[in-house]
């Protein structure tokens, strides 16, 4: 019977993010044993939180130290490096897994769909976020800092760590976790201004407090907020007293005092920008300039969306960031919802042709689009685990429950599998690197230089 010490369940988790981790948590804690066998397609785990978070935001990342606990346990391994979809099929994994569960994350964004995104100068704020991080499929990426006036379209936590790391000062990041590269081309930016552009008002922004309330303590920039932007109209001033929505009071806060402030001469601008939507990004052969159209709300309180006028202006730029949502990435044998970027599913299970196709699941961004913060992931993974226990008299045994045959198939195939024990020699030379200089670590940003820690296989 699965789940007993005789035959544990055995599961493979596809993504070593947060997600992951806490999927693999409650898994290892439930009432029935369990195997978990955790992949990802790096050397690197900890996914969002090594690339996704803001190298000045060092206290973020003391998460891992919880996922480490969860790596230490015996019935946890690690298959790092390997490429599930491409070295490792789908059908495949259910050869050696009872349970697959898909926490793959949302690794790319959606579009704007406008004429002229496609002009150089124009990137998501993915691949800055993840150049910046080390990430070795974005190490080699080039962004032209030597432009004065940078955009970011969006007003999520995502979109702030991009504008706030465009507008800090090198002292402000050198102690950081930020890769050389990165740091090296922001020491030489030329960029001035940044405009942070949101469609819809200051009340529906999305970015948290502690965001916007940093922006106010940059160094090296002033902040500007216009204070036509907060004059609301009767809905949003609704949302703003709704009860339920203090964060939407603490952030308007915020924004009044920043509105107050009076420029001070510092060498950067910081400016947050309402009620407006890009329609057109025009140059001759790059970025020149964004053409924007004013919006009002329409709608009720709560559910308000932004009207375009008709009224536009251009802003003349030579740097834009789109962050406008996080959507995830198809892998062949599970259906894929394209509208919504997410993996098809009903409360986590996979759905196939309206039925729970047995055995697979997932959690995390790839299950409900990219909401929430890191903690978020733990109670959609608990709920994922969930109906695994509840699927599980109804579940399938895999043919061949076996580590050592799957690792012999790998090996046969020439994939260099990485360890949990692995990844620690890995991140110890990254530590030693990043002493040497002053720095948390110095991150090792191409696969090959991490596997030559490793030695020969």
């Amino acid at each position: 019977m699965l789940g007993t010490s005789q035959r544990p369940l055995r599961v493979a988790i596809i993504g070593a993010g947060p997600s992951g981790f806490y999927a693999a948590e409650t898994l290892l804690g439930g009432s029935a044993t369990a195997e978990v066998e955790m992949f990802d397609y790096l050397p690197a785990p900890f996914g969002l939180v090594r690339y996704g978070v803001a190298p000045d935001h060092p206290k973020i990342k003391n998460v891992i130290k919880i996922y480490e606990k969860v790596a230490a346990h015996p019935k946890f391994f690690f298959l790092g490096n390997v490429k599930v979809g491409r070295q490792l099929s789908v059908e495949e994994l259910r050869r050696f897994y009872d349970v697959v569960i898909f926490t793959c994350g949302a690794q790319t964004d959606r579009k704007m769909g406008i004429p002229g995104e496609e002009l150089p100068g124009s990137h998501t704020a993915i691949e800055f976020v993840a150049w910046y991080n080390g990430h070795p499929d974005y190490a080699q990426r080039q962004f032209d800092l030597s432009q004065e006036i940078a955009v970011v379209i969006g007003q999520g936590n995502v979109a702030m760590d991009v504008s706030r790391i465009l507008s800090k000062s090198t002292d402000e990041l050198r102690k950081t976790d930020m890769a050389a590269h990165a740091l090296e081309a922001l020491s030489q930016s030329k960029v001035k201004e940044v405009h942070v552009i949101g469609r819809r008002g200051p009340v529906q922004a999305a970015f948290t407090s502690p965001e916007i309330k940093e922006v106010g303590e940059l160094s090296d920039c002033d902040v500007r907020v216009s204070p036509d932007d907060l004059v609301l109209n009767p809905e949003s001033q609704k949302e703003l007293e709704d009860p339920n929505f203090s964060l939407r009071r603490k952030n308007f806060e915020i924004l009044t005092n920043l509105s107050q402030r009076p420029l001070t001469g510092k060498p950067k601008r910081f400016i947050l920008r309402f009620y407006e939507s890009p329609v057109e990004i025009k140059g001759r052969g790059k970025v020149e300039e964004l053409v924007l159209e004013k919006n009002i709300l329409v709608g009720q309180p709560g559910s308000q969306q932004a009207k375009g006028t008709g009224e536009v202006s251009s802003l003349f730029c030579g740097l834009i960031f789109r962050s406008v949502r996080y959507r995830g990435v198809p892998i062949d044998g599970i259906p894929f919802d394209e509208k919504k970027g997410i993996f098809v599913n009903r409360e986590g299970r996979i759905d196939l042709n309206g039925k729970p196709c047995s055995g697979f699941y997932c959690s995390g961004w790839i299950k409900r689009g990219p909401s929430g913060v890191i903690g978020t992931n733990k109670s959609d993974s608990d709920a994922t685990v969930q109906k695994v226990w509840q699927d599980l008299p109804q579940l399938n045994p895999c043919p061949e429950p076996s580590r050592n045959a799957l690792l012999d198939l790998l090996k046969n195939r020439g994939v260099r599998v990485v360890s949990f024990s692995d990844w620690k020699k890995i991140d110890a030379a990254e530590i030693a690197r990043g002493e040497k200089i002053g720095k948390p670590r110095e991150k090792f940003v191409n696969i090959n230089e991490m596997l030559a820690v490793l030695g020969k296989n």
